[in-house]
């Protein structure tokens, strides 16, 4: 259990730092870049919602992600 939360933590800094060096993304465009298995990569961007850390923004059939300015 432990080494699946290691894995979450440690795509949620890779989530992180892509949106912090390309600003806001699509949820398809972020999950390429990460290029991480789909579970574990929603895993982690819920882990950042519940720390308050990105936001969600539906543009048309898309969802943008950014982080919060904080």
């Amino acid at each position: 259990m432990q080494e699946q939360y290691y894995g979450i933590g440690e795509t949620a800094g890779k989530i992180y730092k892509a949106l912090e060096q390309k600003g806001e993304m699509t949820v398809a465009k972020l999950s390429k870049e990460i290029g991480v298995e789909e579970g574990l990569f929603y895993q982690a961007i819920g882990w950042l919602a519940r720390e308050n850390n990105i936001n969600f923004n539906k543009m048309g059939k898309s969802v943008k992600v950014s982080l919060l300015k904080g």
